[in-house]
């Protein structure tokens, strides 16, 4: 029996609209061979649109997708439209009003797509940033006075809601349970009881830990009041998870912990902000932003999730056909994954880990000189296999 998806596909600008129908024709390939069958309603939502109407997406654009099994997108951005009217005229409404509150980046380093940190190795850097994705940094609230004037001012004020926090941890935290049962479970060399460990006590290298670890992302030395309320829910919240080892970092020194032992990370929760440089920094480290995916989920299914690559419009390269379509087909098996078809999803993964082991076919982002169609002409073929 066949199982039919209904996708709002929004490719949007630049290298978006040419690295979605990479992922579509993944999609529909893997999807003949599981049963599933997707149907597009796709919308020309973008920065195109926007110069041309004034608006990034209709005033009604919410309905229109709102029952929807799933969004996908391709990128937002273009030169001549502010990056804040872009991002607040389509891809933060949508996430706001669906409660898409979870932001899932997964990071891998690939057999046969060295990383430019020197102790990234594949097999051994595997993990996941669990990102919030509708409150914190990212607020509404503020505002500026006195434009154009010498005592000219910008206010803007984070948002942590007990709620959200709750929610956001409570997802890292079973996410962690579950990579526990598939993970690795080496015993650490650290001396500790399992449990709580604070950033000052813990300056050295830590030895790899996979499944089961959580990381907190903090600054409650310098932010005084959201981030010690953040690490009080965390203590609270891991508290009823006494199996999983947890740790919380300062946000600068955890950034130079990805770069200096990005194997020692499972599952990484964070705020707004500091879920969104981290993990644009540990995909850098994993080899490159064109090959990170990110899911905005909406846990509860109330709503729609929408799933889209990490990297952006690139206006530099659109039109010329050699953009990197692995973020968007990974995204692919995210959604596969997420619309209850894991082992579809666990094959079109397994075919860019088999594309990028074998070495021949890159993008000239990854050294190589193939197109976009290339590529995925290569992972079309590695699915056909798996």
């Amino acid at each position: 029996m066949t199982t039919t998806q209904r996708i709002a596909l929004i490719p949007g600008d630049g290298i978006g609209r040419e690295v979605v129908p990479a992922a579509l024709a993944v999609l529909d390939t893997v999807g003949r061979r599981h049963g599933i069958a997707f149907g597009y309603d796709e919308f020309d939502w973008s920065c195109a649109r926007y110069l041309a109407e004034g608006a990034m997406m209709p005033a009604d654009g919410l309905d229109r997708i709102r029952d929807h099994d799933a969004i996908f997108l391709g990128a937002v951005g273009a030169p001549g439209v502010p990056d804040h009217v872009s991002l607040w005229g389509l891809l933060i409404p949508i996430r706001r009003q669906f409660q898409q509150y979870v932001n899932l980046r997964p990071i891998r380093v690939f057999d046969g797509l060295d990383s430019p940190v020197r102790g990234a190795v594949a097999g051994e850097v595997d993990f996941v940033v669990v990102r919030e994705n509708v409150e914190g940094e990212y607020s509404e609230i503020g505002g500026r006075m006195s434009r154009g004037f010498p005592d000219e001012l910008a206010v803007q004020q984070a948002v942590f809601t007990r709620a959200g926090v709750t929610r956001l941890v409570d997802f890292g935290l079973d996410l962690a349970e579950g990579r526990r049962r598939y993970g690795e479970a080496e015993p650490s060399t650290r001396s500790e009881p399992a449990g709580a460990f604070t950033p000052s006590e813990h300056g050295g290298t830590a030895t790899t830990r996979r499944g089961g670890y959580v990381t907190s992302a903090t600054k409650s030395n310098g932010i005084v009041h959201t981030m010690p309320f953040w690490d009080e829910i965390v203590a609270e919240r891991t508290a009823l998870h006494p199996a999983l080892r947890w740790d919380q970092e300062h946000i600068d020194a955890l950034s130079a912990k990805l770069v200096l032992d990005p194997a020692r990370f499972d599952v990484i929760v964070a705020s707004n902000l500091f879920g969104d440089i981290l993990s644009d920094l540990a995909a850098a480290v994993a080899g490159g932003i064109g090959i990170a995916p990110a899911a905005n989920l909406n846990p509860a299914r109330d709503f729609p999730s929408m799933f889209e690559p990490v990297h952006g419009s690139a206006p530099d390269i659109a039109g010329r056909g050699i953009a990197n379509p692995i973020g968007a087909i990974w995204t692919a098996a995210m959604m596969l994954d997420h619309l209850g078809h894991p082992e579809a999803a666990a094959e079109v993964e397994n075919a860019i880990a088999a594309v990028l082991a074998a070495r021949e076919v890159r993008t000239p982002d990854l050294g190589g000189t193939a197109t976009t169609t290339t590529f995925t002409q290569a992972v079309l073929d590695a699915v056909g296999t798996r």
